[in-house]
């Protein structure tokens, strides 16, 4: 059994029929956590769609971490908040939103980011993109190794990203990855059957 967990970013579009897919995607197997990233809503919207979804997510016990928006992650009293590396500081996200949020930072490919956001209080770290990916372009392609290298040295987890399906992933894992992070491969088709996929590769390895 791996130590590796699955980490579910939203689609763009939150609507809709959305909330089902979500409670239907996170009762086929254990996620950890669930990232709600919408771009270009104000906040009073943006807060009324993460409403249902974080009550979905609550009732499972996944954590609700809402993408690159430190204002709205305290209004909705989200468990966190994930940074880019032009959103602010953890050490003013923490400030924020308390000793208990949940913060992560972007490192795309960089070992030097990765240590600067541990040094500053993140929870997590993020590399990536792995693979080419349709939810969000990136210039960044590390390789397995950067997680490798890591793992080795930090306490603090890594969270892989980009373009990571159920068929490309071992090797982040064997490297030694946290957590998956996924959207296209779970929401581009059956959800159910995706997050069933990724759970298969994730109890095999071990």
């Amino acid at each position: 059994m791996s130590d590796c967990q699955l980490y579910l970013i939203s689609p763009l579009d939150v609507g809709g029929n959305f909330p089902e897919r979500l409670a239907r995607a996170l009762d086929a197997a254990p996620v950890a956590a669930f990232q709600f990233r919408v771009k270009g809503l104000d906040q009073h919207e943006a807060a009324r769609l993460a409403e249902p979804l974080q009550a979905i997510c609550a009732e499972r016990d996944v954590a609700f971490i809402v993408n690159d928006d430190v204002a709205l992650a305290k209004r909705i009293k989200a468990d966190g908040v994930h940074l880019g590396q032009q959103d602010g500081s953890p050490q003013e996200a923490r400030e924020i939103l308390g000793r208990d949020a949940q913060i992560g930072v972007t490192s795309h490919a960089s070992r030097h980011l990765a240590m600067d956001a541990g040094d500053a209080g993140a929870d997590y770290v993020a590399f990536g993109a792995f693979f080419p990916s349709q939810t969000k372009s990136s210039d960044h392609r590390p390789e397995p190794e950067i997680i490798e290298w890591w793992s080795k040295l930090f306490e603090i987890p890594c969270v892989a990203i980009g373009g990571i399906t159920p068929d490309n992933c071992q090797p982040l894992i064997d490297a030694g990855a946290d957590f998956l992070a996924v959207s296209g491969a779970v929401w581009d088709g059956d959800e159910v059957a995706a997050v069933r996929a990724f759970a298969e590769v994730l109890n095999a390895s071990g």
